[in-house]
């Protein structure tokens, strides 16, 4: 819904970097039309859609889009770069893979008379280019990295199935790396229910902590998260049965289905009226 729109700069960091990556993939892509390099159009568009946006961005952001309300900031701000996302990489892909291309594109944009190949290369906003969110960014998804190794040995092992009956702890040496996570919801990014994250001393990571050789100055304490399972979003938290209208869910859950309930019942009487 165009009228949800969020302004860029009210938008959370992570939206904001995948907007940043648009214009950077912007300036890849049409230098290899140009050369006529269409073997780096498909090998850098199917590196952003694997990597940035399958394994990281849609990984994380399907809880707030799947489970937030309406009305939240978060969501708004993620239909809305993702939205970005698609016009993009369709128009981009359109003159390599036509067919598809024109399914998706009409699919999204139900036309008699349009097409894909009716539109130009988006214009992607140089204003979107945020390089020192870039940098900060790479450094959370190093830290990231570490948990996600710790997570896959416990997955590994059968004490967990999913990342959500998680709630590790982070130690942090190295002080750029604990910088740049400040003001993050990294258990979000992690995708777990809870996280705690410590700044110590060098060489103060516990022994027993999981460590990465590329990621110096991280380890990763594996702890199980406590509470109850939210039957909704499935976060494993200790705020579950809180609200009497609704028991088997959290009290994030638990007003975001009042917002839609309350919604259902507004256009049920204005239909009715």
């Amino acid at each position: 819904d165009a009228r949800g729109k969020v302004a860029v700069k009210a938008m959370p960091e992570l939206e904001q970097l995948m907007l940043h990556r648009l214009v950077e993939l912007d300036g890849i892509v049409r230098r290899a039309y140009a050369d006529y390099d269409y073997k780096r159009v498909v090998a850098t568009l199917s590196q952003f859609m694997n990597t940035d946006l399958s394994a990281f961005y849609f990984d994380i952001r399907k809880d707030a889009l799947y489970c937030d309300p309406p009305s939240s900031t978060k969501r708004k701000a993620a239909l809305e770069t993702i939205e970005q996302i698609f016009r993009a990489t369709t128009l981009w892909l359109a003159p390599l893979i036509c067919f598809t291309a024109e399914e998706a594109w009409l699919s999204r944009y139900p036309s008699e008379t349009g097409s894909v190949h009716l539109e130009t290369f988006p214009a992607i906003p140089q204003a979107w280019r945020n390089d020192d969110l870039a940098e900060d960014w790479e450094k959370v998804k190093r830290v990231r990295r570490v948990v996600t190794g710790a997570l896959e040995i416990e997955r590994a092992n059968k004490r967990i199935g999913s990342s959500l009956e998680a709630a590790p702890k982070v130690f942090i040496s190295d002080d750029e790396l604990f910088a740049a996570l400040d003001g993050t919801d990294f258990a979000e990014v992690c995708i777990t229910s809870d996280i705690e994250v410590k700044e110590v001393m060098e060489g103060l990571i516990p022994s027993e902590a999981f460590t990465l050789a590329d990621v110096p100055g991280v380890g990763v304490v594996f702890a199980k998260a406590e509470g109850r399972k939210c039957a909704r979003s499935w976060r494993i938290t200790k705020d579950v049965g809180q609200d009497p209208d609704y028991p088997e869910l959290s009290l994030r859950d638990a007003a975001a289905m009042r917002e839609r309930d309350k919604g259902t019942a507004a256009a049920a009487g204005a239909e009715a009226s």
